[in-house]
């Protein structure tokens, strides 16, 4: 048996956008729709930067944005110089980040989950990947035992220094934690060091990998 499975889990790391929220795609798709975007260059354009931001050697604008090393109202200058309209027109910068991820909703059975482990003497925390967001922290009020936003500790995920800094404020292992994320290659990151990992595509199949590694009824 690996020496990861002998070690009970004692702490869920999630991730907030994505996870807790409505699916990233569908507010996009609200926003796209709303500002009349050009669908398929807005693809191409953010195609090649989640790629160089995740996968690549590259750096880019996400970077910046997500370490908190970029202005907000900057990174909103480069992408709407990046995008056009259906009718071909440029897009308005101010305000774009608020206006991309407006359609954000809490997932409720989620964060029903997270209480749930809470209450059943599991330790909790937030690892976000911050886009300029307003995080909703009426909601995470008695939820966590940490929070760390990317922006505001100038590391990203899928650095390890960001999984590590996290260990460190839950004064655990590796092993005594769980990892939740919709992006695929944050998980695996985390699992390279050690971090069991749960690629979120659903609240139901969540809660029930959850469920089977004792962390709540």
């Amino acid at each position: 048996m690996p020496a990861e499975e002998s070690v009970s889990v004692q702490a869920v790391i999630t991730d907030w956008g994505g996870v807790l929220t409505s699916p990233l795609t569908d507010a996009i798709d609200v926003w796209l729709a709303a500002d009349r975007i050009d669908v398929a260059h807005y693809k191409n354009v953010m195609r090649a930067w989640v790629k160089q931001a995740y996968n690549g050697t590259e750096t880019n604008p996400i970077h910046g944005l997500e370490d908190g090393s970029m202005p907000v109202g900057e990174f909103e200058r480069l992408l709407a110089a990046e995008l056009l309209t259906v009718e071909g027109g440029p897009v308005e910068a101010a305000g774009l980040i608020g206006r991309m991820f407006g359609a954000f909703s809490p997932v409720q059975p989620m964060y029903d989950a997270l209480r749930a482990a809470r209450a059943a003497g599991t330790r909790t925390a937030l690892l976000s990947n911050s886009w300029g967001n307003e995080y909703p922290h009426d909601l995470f009020a008695g939820l966590f035992d940490a929070v760390v936003i990317s922006c505001e500790v100038g590391m990203r995920k899928p650095d390890e220094r960001i999984f590590r800094h996290a260990l460190g404020l839950l004064g655990l292992d590796a092993a005594e934690c769980v990892f939740i994320d919709d992006i695929e290659h944050n998980v695996r990151a985390a699992e390279r060091l050690g971090i069991r990992g749960i690629h979120h595509t659903a609240p139901d199949t969540t809660i029930a990998e959850l469920r089977e590694l004792n962390l709540m009824p």
